[in-house]
């Protein structure tokens, strides 16, 4: 597993940035997007990777919100789990990691089976996952951001 602070380290990994209200909306907008389309989808390769990136692109949405760019999925996921727990409970990023997992063993791994169940699973979750986010994005404050920020720099 990856450290924020071997995150901070690395090119590409985790970088403070001027918070940016417009891509953070153009991501939450892909997330939206990709709910749309996962309707129409029926394998189980695309529904894990659409389901795993509506979580991604709606995580991302926030952290761009806040000021925080990322490049390396499991950095963005630790970032998640360490600085964003006053948002995020356990079972979200549990959640995540579960649809992450997923996604992975379906598209790089044609040998590891994925549990139906957990198919199934990220394509609901994917969508309250969305919900809550942009419901975060609409009601964060400035001194959250601020926080989240400071707290960041201290890792």
């Amino acid at each position: 597993m990856v450290s924020i602070e071997w995150c901070k380290k690395t090119k590409n990994g985790l970088e403070l940035i001027k918070p940016n209200k417009n891509m953070s909306r153009s991501y939450i907008n892909m997330a939206e997007e990709s709910i749309k389309s996962l309707i129409k989808v029926e394998s189980n390769i695309w529904i894990a990777t659409m389901s795993y990136y509506i979580f991604y692109y709606s995580l991302y949405a926030l952290m761009l919100r806040i000021g925080i760019k990322c490049e390396i999925h499991s950095c963005s996921l630790e970032f998640m789990e360490k600085c964003l727990e006053r948002f995020y409970d356990k079972k979200d990023f549990d959640e995540i990691i579960r649809a992450f997992k997923a996604r992975i063993n379906l598209q790089y791994y044609a040998d590891r089976p994925v549990d139906q169940k957990d198919i199934d699973d990220s394509q609901r979750d994917c969508k309250k996952f969305f919900i809550k986010t942009k419901d975060l994005l609409v009601n964060i404050t400035e001194k959250e951001i601020n926080y989240i920020r400071s707290d960041f720099k201290k890792h």
